[in-house]
C-alpha cells in the first residue's frame, strides 16, 4: 500500500509518500513560507502554497520513482490550522482524488504529529507532550482516542516564543541553525528575574508571562537575563504538567512531538524528570518535529487500513479540529 499525504496547515506545504513496509518513508518534499516581517499571514501563505504546490508534488513523485497512478490513496490534513492554508491542500487533494479516482483520507494534523513520533522513535504507549506554534497539549491514548489531560489556557508555547522574540527584535528568522532565538538569547543570560509562573492543575498559561517579560525589557532589564528567565519558567511549567500527566495516567514513556521538541534545553529538563520517575523519554527528530507531508501520509496509511475515508465533496476543512475528537482504531495495529 502506498499513500501520498498533503500538509498545508500553516507555514509548510509538504507532500510525503509512504508505504506499509520498510523503509516506510519513500518521499518527503516541502516548500516553506517565510514572511518578510511579523508572523504568518494566512492569505500570503496560501498564495505561496498555490505557487509551489505543483513543484512539491512533482518532486515527491520523482523522489519516490512513482507516478500518481501508483498511489493507492490521497491523505490530506483537514485541520486544525489556518483556513486559507488548509484550503490549498484540501483543494489539491480533492482534485487528485476525483481526477485519478483515488480514495481520499482525512487526517487530523495534531494526530499526525503523534503518529510520526511513534513511528520514528519506536514509542509504544507514551504520554504525549505536543508542543508547537499552535498547540500545547498533554495527552495519552485511553479508550479509543487520544485524551487531553492538560493544555494551554491561552497561547501555545511555540506561539509565545515566536511573539516574544519578534517583539524584542530578535526575529525573524525565528530559528538559526536549528536553534530558536529564545534559546540562543537565553544562553547568554545569567541572572534570574521574577516573572509569572502559571500552572493550573495540568494546564498552563503563557499570556501573563509574555506581557510581563516584554514590560521588563522595555524598562531596561538586560534582554539576555529576561530571555534566560522566560525560558526557565516556560519550560519548567511544561515539565511540571507533563510529570502530573505521568502520575495521572501511569504511563512509563514520554513522547515529545511538535516543533518546540527540537530544543535541547527542553529535552534536558525532560530527561531529569523522566529519570526521577523511572520512565523513558522519546523525542521526535527535528526533521519530523516540524510540519511535513510524511506525517500526513503515514497517519493516512494507518487510517486507510481501518477503512477511514471521505468523499471529496464532504472533505471540509476544520480549523479547530481537536486531537481528542478523532477515533484511533489503529493504535495497537501498527505495520
Amino acid at each position: 500500500m502506498i499513500i501520498l499525504g498533503i500538509e498545508s496547515t500553516a507555514h509548510t506545504f509538504g507532500i510525503g509518500i509512504v508505504k506499509d513496509e520498510p523503509p516506510y518513508i519513500i518521499a518527503d518534499a516541502r516548500a516553506n513560507y517565510v514572511p518578510e516581517k511579523g508572523g504568518i499571514h494566512p492569505r500570503e501563505a496560501a498564495i505561496f502554497f498555490m505557487g509551489h504546490a505543483h513543484e512539491v508534488l512533482k518532486k515527491a513523485l520523482k523522489d519516490a520513482s512513482l507516478s500518481i497512478e501508483d498511489i493507492d490513496g490521497i491523505a490530506v490534513a483537514l485541520g486544525p490550522g489556518l483556513g486559507p492554508c488548509l484550503r490549498v491542500g484540501a483543494t489539491l487533494a480533492r482534485a487528485l482524488s476525483t481526477y485519478f479516482n483515488k480514495p481520499l483520507i482525512p487526517v487530523n494534523h495534531a494526530v499526525a504529529h503523534v503518529e510520526i513520533g511513534r513511528l520514528v522513535t519506536g514509542a509504544k504507549d507514551p504520554l504525549i507532550v505536543y508542543l508547537s506554534g499552535g498547540n500545547t497539549i498533554i495527552a495519552a491514548f485511553v479508550e479509543g482516542r487520544y485524551r487531553v489531560f492538560g493544555e494551554t489556557l491561552d497561547i501555545a508555547l511555540g506561539n509565545f516564543m515566536d511573539v516574544f522574540v519578534r517583539e524584542v527584535g530578535l526575529a525573524p528568522p525565528y530559528v538559526v541553525n536549528g536553534v530558536h532565538q529564545l534559546d540562543l538569547c537565553a544562553s547568554k543570560g545569567s541572572r534570574f528575574v521574577k516573572l509569572p509562573y502559571v500552572v493550573k492543575g495540568q494546564d498552563v498559561s503563557f499570556s501573563g508571562l509574555l506581557t510581563e517579560a516584554l514590560r521588563l525589557v522595555r524598562r531596561g532589564v538586560p534582554l539576555e537575563d529576561v530571555c534566560y528567565s522566560v525560558r526557565e519558567i516556560a519550560y519548567s511549567a511544561i515539565v511540571e504538567v507533563a510529570e502530573r500527566g505521568l502520575a495521572h495516567t501511569g504511563k512509563s514513556e514520554v513522547l515529545l512531538v511538535g516543533g518546540v521538541a527540537a530544543s535541547k534545553y527542553l529535552r534536558e529538563k525532560f530527561e531529569v524528570m523522566v529519570r526521577s520517575r523511572g520512565a523513558e523519554l522519546y523525542v521526535v527528530p527535528p526533521k519530523y518535529a516540524v510540519d511535513n507531508g510524511v506525517m500526513i501520509a503515514w497517519t493516512g496509511l494507518l487510517a486507510f487500513r481501518h477503512g477511514v475515508t471521505v468523499s471529496p465533496e464532504e472533505a471540509y476543512i476544520k480549523q479547530r479540529w481537536r486531537l481528542d475528537q478523532v477515533d484511533i482504531p489503529w493504535y495497537y495495529d501498527m505495520p
